[in-house]
């Protein structure tokens, strides 16, 4: 009894050590007497008891790797906190078992190295500006040494930029500068927009104005043009009907009569208007204009 029990131990130990479920997205390195023999893929797998066994497991899936943050130095011999992470994904599960005694060390390590490389060749701008440059570097780097190690980088993010705090309040007064730089060009041309609308408001204005005096100069001398025509007319009519008058029978000596007539009111408001007696110098002016009106009416009267 106690020796079929003895035998019933050992055949679930022969079978727990023959037979390996390896999971989905895994690799299992096998080794049969200390050397590589093979790599176990996902699902049911038999060994030989006691000369194989599982010497690596891996994990196929994509890793992220922190990469503690380090002190680089720019170009212009500025520090510079740098944080960034890095994902790889095992591809050769023989040569990550083999190539390197730790390769996540060794990944570690190396984009380090290689970020402080980058950053070293760049000035402190150019490091806040040039994110995937740096990343992409990086990479290649990796990825060129990560193949003895059966690894594949995948893309690396630097996380952190962090520059000492002198230069940041610096970095912050430039900003500030800019900033209010900015305004005052925006406020200069608003300004000037201010002027130039002003002004453009005011010329047009003045044309609007001159345009009306322009126009209202243009009516009055319509106006006066018309009126002066308007009075012309008028004093052509009276000028003809006056010489239709003097043509007229009797129509000379009216005029004579009333040419009389006005010089001897004449004379007389002369005679009122001064203290002086004024005489003309040729009476037989005044004795013919007073004799010709005579005559005028008394052929008036006997004509009536």
């Amino acid at each position: 009894m106690e020796i079929a029990i003895v035998l019933a131990v050992i055949a679930v130990i022969f079978i727990a050590r023959s037979l390996k479920i390896v999971p989905q997205q895994n690799a299992w390195v096998v080794e049969r007497l200390g050397k590589f023999d093979r790599t176990l893929t996902p699902g049911l797998s038999l060994l030989v008891p006691f000369v194989d066994r599982v010497a690596y497991k891996h994990s196929l899936k994509e890793v992220p790797l922190d990469v503690p943050s380090q002190v680089c130095i720019t170009k212009d011999n500025t520090q510079l906190q740098v944080d960034g992470i890095l994902y790889f994904q095992i591809t050769d599960p023989m040569r990550a078992s083999y190539g390197s005694s730790d390769y996540i060390i060794a990944i570690t390590q190396l984009a380090q190295t290689t970020l402080r490389s980058v950053i070293g060749k760049m000035e402190l701008d150019k490091t806040f500006e040039e994110r995937d440059l740096i990343n992409a570097a990086v990479v290649n780097a990796l990825d060129e040494a990560a193949l003895n190690w059966g690894v594949k980088v995948l893309r690396y993010e630097i996380k952190d930029l962090t520059p000492p705090a002198a230069i940041l309040h610096a970095m912050q007064a430039q900003i500030t500068a800019e900033r209010e730089k900015r305004a005052l060009i925006a406020a200069s041309e608003g300004r000037r927009q201010e002027q130039i609308n002003i002004a453009t408001g005011e010329r047009e204005a003045f044309i609007a104005r001159s345009e009306g005096e322009k126009q209202a100069e243009i009516n009055k001398a319509a106006g006066e043009a018309a009126a002066i025509i308007a009075v012309a007319d008028a004093t052509s009519d009276a000028i003809r009907k006056i010489a239709a008058a003097i043509q007229a029978p009797g129509g000379e000596q009216a005029v004579q009569l009333k040419v009389a007539e006005k010089a001897v009111d004449a004379y007389g408001q002369l005679a009122k208007a001064n203290n002086t007696m004024i005489v003309p110098g040729n009476m037989t002016e005044v004795s013919a204009l007073i004799g010709t009106a005579m005559t005028l009416m008394g052929k008036a009267g006997k004509s009536a």
